[in-house]
């Protein structure tokens, strides 16, 4: 490993091992979408998500963090944030319904390495808002994929990210970013989805070898959101409306990013 401005970089075989712990990851997502349905319980979701990571000889990251403004340590392998839920729900017994969403992050780590990705689905019919919201949210993903290259400054990335999503109608969620991701799960540097001039020292220049977890998180009404006040955990947004929630752990080379949670 090397640095840069304190940021871990990666050499190509620890790359690989991030896309193995990936693999894993997305898997678990897939298997999610086939079973998020009216009825079934986050819980449920969370059981078979730990089954699927065991076998697979990986770690749960998430499961045992802590948090200080949490009441007891997370207990579970997925977040399982419904509706007005952005991040950091916990997995219960209560049953999804048609209409809602429900935004599923998973963490895994194999063989000393980090892989972490995000996605909201559908739960049955939902409205057209929630549905343009996934959509959008989705694909301010795609574009901060498209816009990754060596000797490109964070800043520009996120400022695309964040007119995109206000263009739709939308806000970007402000007070949870992304991060850098390796043998960790959190590492340097911080990787938000907007840009204000006041940010200007956080900036960092993308550079072959950062492995970035990239990660929008979208507001049908306004940014703010809070804790809420059941267990500490589940982020909520203020207004109580809908968000969404999108994950990658996307690596820099040369030729641009190489998406490590896309299951190749």
């Amino acid at each position: 490993m090397a640095s840069r401005c304190g940021i871990v970089l990666k050499n190509a075989r620890e790359i690989e091992l991030m896309r193995d712990a990936g693999r894993i990851v997305f898997g678990v997502l897939e298997r999610m979408g086939e079973l998020v349905v009216p009825g079934v319980s986050t819980g449920a979701l969370n059981r078979v998500a730990e089954e699927m990571i065991a076998e697979a000889g990986g770690i749960a990251l998430f499961k045992g963090v802590e948090n200080p403004q949490a009441k007891f340590p997370f207990p579970a392998a997925l977040c399982t944030s419904v509706n007005e839920e952005l991040v950091h729900g916990v997995p219960n017994d209560r049953p999804l319904s048609e209409g809602d969403i429900v935004s599923i992050d998973c963490g895994v780590k194999l063989a000393g390495f980090c892989g972490d990705s995000a996605r909201t689905f559908s739960v049955g019919q939902v409205s057209k808002t929630a549905g343009k919201l996934m959509e959008v949210t989705k694909a301010s993903l795609a574009l901060a994929i498209e816009e990754l290259r060596p000797g490109r400054k964070w800043s520009d990335v996120a400022t695309r990210l964040q007119a995109f999503v206000e263009d739709a109608g939308f806000s970007v969620v402000r007070d949870f970013v992304g991060h850098g991701i390796g043998e960790d799960m959190h590492e340097e540097p911080k990787v938000p989805n907007y840009w204000t001039s006041g940010q200007g020292l956080t900036d960092f220049e993308l550079a072959p070898g950062m492995v970035l977890a990239i990660e929008p998180m979208v507001n049908i009404g306004s940014r703010y959101v809070d804790y809420a006040d059941a267990d500490g955990w589940a982020v909520v947004t203020r207004d109580g409306k809908y968000c969404a929630h999108y994950e990658h752990t996307i690596a820099i080379t040369e030729r641009g990013a190489d998406v490590l949670t896309d299951g190749r």
